[in-house]
């Protein structure tokens, strides 16, 4: 009996849930598809993942539901990282959860692991089975196991779905190939050149050097079939409605395993038309808004991240709106651009008036900040901006590049390239946060008073960073002051990509060290997890605060301030090499410098070469 109105509830719940999307989840499928049946089985299958997600699962979902904003809390803290980098696969990752939790992080963004082919993974962004982990990772038991102990930490777990194509192993691309007409509709195909010479007429290229062109040229199917990235990552139709239906299955498949953030990988990418860039088109947003209410529907704890590449009032379009939102957050990526380009010149300019604009966008719309990532850099700045300021762009980008290899800008900053084009003069840069910020090299020369200098920098960036307004995320390794890993030219299948520079394994022999504040290890993680203490336990640090830029009367200071409810703090952070001096006027207040705990006058800050401070309203 018991049992029979367990179930009669579940269905309750399901059906108040379609019933508030129903209505507008059809018509935008029937926008696109105008195919009923589809439509039916859609319904139908997001009852059965409903159904068959676990009790602990439902209960998370609810208890989200009934605090949306639980993700803009200012106890927030990511890390991206690789399992096999960090702990050889899932299982290692699940033994070293308390790590994690001693770096203050509840929630961590598993690098890809669903199934490749070696030598043809892009880093494991060329998926051949939406189902399965790669072996050497485990399985997805290992991952279920994996996000329930992430779980009772309270840990939030997230991974790619790469939805914009799959890889030529994929079992649908394996039949396609063979000429089924059933799957070769999934993808692009055409027997000539015609339609593909249309597309790259309007479409450009996304790794012009590595991957040119958007098609590729099948021999043994006397075909061409759409390959935007590379030759064996074939660009999925969303114009089949099979196609959207069953990569919504995998999506929810994958919420079920217990993850609880989906990264979209891709997104401006996944609709095609003739005639167009094929980037960020109007249906693009129609398949996103879909996603969220699938989402909502079958499992509402699960937050959707979307991968844009553009600025942050150019992404703005991904969150949605109030009434129909899309994504729940988004990368600031050029953000972080910009703060290394700030490195490189000492000049916050540019920099000040993207977080201007940050700033100036609604309190709901959440970005996550990070310093560095697993991708390369590229040099996508405000060059409109950067001319009136005297900088031209492709002389900057080369500075930029040089300055980052250490050849240029009195730099200590080590690195490579990735992606260079000769003719263009554009480059992408690959090297870890240490290294970049002379790790490496105050190390490699025994130099004590380099080194100092160089964790100062590390920490500096880290304290800027959490002073964002949204989500910080660590990158593995960060946390450490871990450097370039040169040891990947060794491997044919990684040594023509540079961007395994800072995708080297996790040093555990250096971790440590992490309590020996005498180590650089010790220094700089005992160093953020001040910081980290201090933004969780200081509420102007919430998403919904306010903040504004703070001028400083000094151009190579960065002043940010945040206010929300009645607290108000003030960050300066000197991107110079040099000690400064920063005046800054808020009507004489008395302040409290919350790493110091001494009493500051902001009419005069003395701040030390890479140095910061939190300045706290008494």
């Amino acid at each position: 009996m018991k049992q029979g109105k367990n179930k009669k509830r579940e269905e309750e719940i399901f059906l108040g849930r379609l019933s508030r999307h129903h209505d507008e989840l059809r018509w935008l499928y029937m926008e696109l598809y105008e195919n009923d049946s589809m439509f039916a089985e859609l319904c139908d299958r997001m009852r059965t993942f409903f159904l068959e997600r676990n009790a602990l699962l439902k209960n998370r979902d609810f208890d989200r539901e009934q605090a949306p904003g639980w993700y803009k809390k200012n106890d927030m803290l990511g890390m991206m990282l690789y399992i096999d980098n960090f702990a050889g696969n899932m299982k290692g990752v699940e033994s070293r959860l308390d790590y994690l939790e001693k770096c203050n992080v509840n929630y961590i963004h598993l690098m890809p692991f669903l199934d490749t082919t070696e030598g043809r993974s892009d880093g494991g962004y060329a998926v051949s089975d939406f189902r399965k982990v790669q072996e050497k990772l485990g399985s997805m038991a290992d991952l279920e196991s994996l996000t329930a102990a992430c779980h009772k930490k309270g840990i939030n777990v997230c991974m790619d779905f790469v939805m914009n194509h799959t890889s030529e192993d994929h079992e649908w691309a394996k039949k396609a190939r063979q000429g089924d007409g059933e799957y070769m509709s999934r993808y692009f195909f055409f027997d000539n050149g015609r339609e593909p010479e249309l597309y790259e007429r309007t479409v450009p290229q996304v790794f012009p050097t590595t991957a040119p062109g958007n098609f590729t040229w099948l021999e043994d199917a006397g075909h061409y079939v759409m390959t935007t990235f590379y030759p064996y990552q074939w660009d999925l139709n969303y114009k089949n409605p099979r196609v959207f239906n069953e990569m919504m299955y995998n999506f929810l498949y994958l919420a079920n395993r217990g993850i609880d953030i989906i990264r979209i990988d891709a997104v401006p990418y996944i609709w095609k038309e003739l005639n167009t860039s094929c980037r960020n088109l109007p249906k693009v947003h129609t398949i996103v808004r879909m996603m969220r209410m699938i989402s909502e529907i079958v499992c509402p704890g699960v937050l959707l991240l979307g991968e844009v590449v553009m600025e942050p009032e150019k992404v703005v379009p991904y969150f949605g709106t109030v009434e129909k939102p899309e994504c729940h957050m988004l990368y600031n990526v050029t953000t972080m651009a910009t703060t290394w380009h700030t490195v490189a010149t000492r000049d916050t300019g540019l920099l000040k008036k993207q977080l201007a604009i940050v700033n100036a966008l609604p309190k709901e719309y959440v970005f996550l900040n990070y310093l560095r990532c697993h991708d390369d850099i590229g040099w996508g700045l405000d060059y409109g901006t950067l001319h009136a300021d005297g900088f031209e762009e492709r002389s900057h980008k080369q500075y930029l590049n040089d300055y980052f290899q250490g050849y240029a800008g009195n730099s200590s900053s080590r690195g490579e390239l990735y992606n260079a084009d000769p003719v263009t003069g554009d480059a992408r840069f690959c090297g870890t946060t240490a290294s970049m910020c002379g790790v490496e090299t105050a190390g490699f020369e025994q130099d004590g008073e380099a080194m100092e200098k160089a964790v100062r920098l590390v920490l500096m960036l880290h304290a800027y960073m959490f002073t964002q307004s949204g989500i910080p995320v660590l990158y593995s390794g960060d946390e450490i002051g871990q450097v370039n890993d040169y040891s990947y030219k060794e491997d044919p299948n990684k040594a023509v990509d540079s961007r395994y520079l800072h995708r080297g394994a996790m040093k555990w022999e250096l971790a440590k060290n992490i309590q020996d504040a005498d180590t650089v290890e010790g220094k700089i993680f005992q160093g953020l997890d001040r910081l980290e203490k201090i933004r969780k336990a200081e509420k102007a640090f919430v998403t919904e605060a306010d903040a504004w830029v703070v001028e400083t009367s000094d151009q190579a200071v960065l002043g940010m301030g945040r206010y929300y409810d009645g607290e108000k703090l003030i960050g300066l952070f000197n991107f110079s090499e040099y000690d400064r001096v920063a005046r800054i006027c808020e009507n004489d207040e008395d302040y409290e410098d919350l790493l110091s705990g001494k009493e500051i006058k902001t009419a005069e800050v003395r701040i030390p070469a890479y140095g910061f401070c939190y300045l706290k309203r008494m």
